[in-house]
């Protein structure tokens, strides 16, 4: 359960490094465009989210709590995905340090792991919404790498 609030706090901090570079820099046209992009981003996968949650494909497994909850895509999966993969390419674009970055890209993909395998085992999804998870996770990151491939590296 606690897991899931870890690719939140993800997206917190960069939020909040976001927040920080506006009022120090007092223009919007001044934070750094990854940043930017990566709110975009953020705004693009909750609004994927929302959109699921009224047009339902299929419903759990099993009832929670009496009743039947929207189960396609798997939040879990697709959340944790996108917000620890952005993680990592937003990290790659802002830190220099080549150690640092593949110590974050090896536990962000250790978090993806345990969320989706946790997925699994818990029941709570069809195999289906899992998959689907990941590929809608995959189209919103390969969406962000373009956008973050047109800006140069902090190097």
């Amino acid at each position: 359960y606690w897991l899931g609030f870890v690719p939140l706090s993800t997206a917190g901090i960069f939020a909040v490094i976001g927040l920080m570079q506006l009022v120090r820099r007092k223009s919007l046209f001044k934070v750094d465009k990854s940043i930017i992009a990566l709110g975009v981003f953020y705004a693009a996968t909750i609004g994927v989210y929302v959109l699921f949650e009224f047009y339902i494909v299929n419903y759990r497994p099993i009832l929670i709590n009496g009743y039947l909850e929207a189960s396609y895509p798997s939040s879990h999966t697709m959340l944790a995905c996108c917000f620890m993969a952005a993680a990592m390419l937003e990290c790659n674009m802002l830190i220099r340090d080549r150690q640092i970055n593949i110590i974050i890209q090896i536990v962000s993909i250790i978090i993806m792991a345990v969320m989706v395998i946790g997925r699994l085992i818990s029941g709570a999804h069809w195999f289906t919404d899992i998959i689907g998870g990941l590929l809608i996770s995959g189209a919103l990151i390969m969406g962000l790498y373009s956008a973050l491939s047109m800006f140069p590296k902090k190097r």
